[in-house]
């Protein structure tokens, strides 16, 4: 290494070199020429960098320090029924057959609902798809038959919500089946118009959870107002709604 006489090296943040406090930056420093971020006298000074990241232009600045939220008038849980009698020849079984088993199996998957809300009420009409299984001994007969029936069983409900206003929104959660009855022999009248007992009642318990929410706005200090004041106004004419076929 070439000797540097009496300028002694002092050792920097940057890993260089400078050789005394009078010439930091000059002829005998490395940084010749150029105006580094340290200053003379102060070797061991890191540099200090403003940067500054362009200000962002939006296309529309809000204009408003107020919020629009959901407000949640309610939630429950409910329990829905679904249910449907069908005659022995919906599942083509003689008349005076012995039922020996019913397998009920849901689609929940293939549930079809509509839901409305009327004045401190929600109204829910709905489908759920089933295949009904059914296990019979035909009249003078000692061999069992498994004939199987693929349709729907319709379920309504009006469930209490104080509060509620037709212009709310509702949400349901996925239904869940908390039970399967089927009853054999419950009278149903037949294609000859008379009341026979050649019939099977299909029953199916479901729950689900209802919550109703409404559109408020808020502001900066905890405000809160009704989107629309006056969606609770009664009406003189009573609802009518005619719900989508499935």
């Amino acid at each position: 290494m070439k000797n540097s006489g009496n300028k002694k090296p002092l050792n920097s943040n940057w890993g260089s070199v400078c050789f005394n406090d009078s010439d930091c930056f000059g002829k005998n420093s490395r940084f010749e020429n150029k105006n580094p971020c340290k200053s003379c006298g102060s070797c061991d000074s890191a540099c200090q960098c403003d940067f500054k990241a362009p200000a962002r232009q939006l296309a529309a600045p809000l204009n408003s320090d107020c919020v629009l939220v959901n407000s949640v008038v309610g939630s429950k849980t409910v329990q829905k029924v679904a249910e449907a009698t069908f005659p022995f020849t919906a599942f083509v079984i003689p008349a005076g057959s012995t039922i020996n088993n019913v397998v009920v199996v849901p689609n929940l998957a293939g549930i079809t609902r509509n839901t409305t809300i009327i004045r401190d009420k929600v109204v829910n009409i709905g489908l759920i798809q089933v295949t009904i299984s059914v296990t019979f001994t035909a009249p003078g007969s000692t061999t069992p038959v498994t004939n199987t029936l693929s349709t729907t069983l319709p379920f309504q409900e009006h469930t209490d919500f104080p509060g509620a206003c037709p212009e709310d929104a509702v949400i349901e959660s996925p239904f869940v089946v908390e039970g399967i009855f089927a009853q054999p022999g419950v009278p149903v009248i037949g294609t000859t118009g008379l009341v026979t007992t050649n019939a099977i009642l299909v029953k199916i318990v479901l729950r689900t959870t209802i919550t109703v929410t409404r559109q408020v706005i808020v502001d900066s200090h905890g405000g809160i107002c009704d989107v629309n004041e006056r969606r609770c106004e009664t009406t003189t004419t009573p609802p009518t709604s005619t719900l989508p076929a499935p």
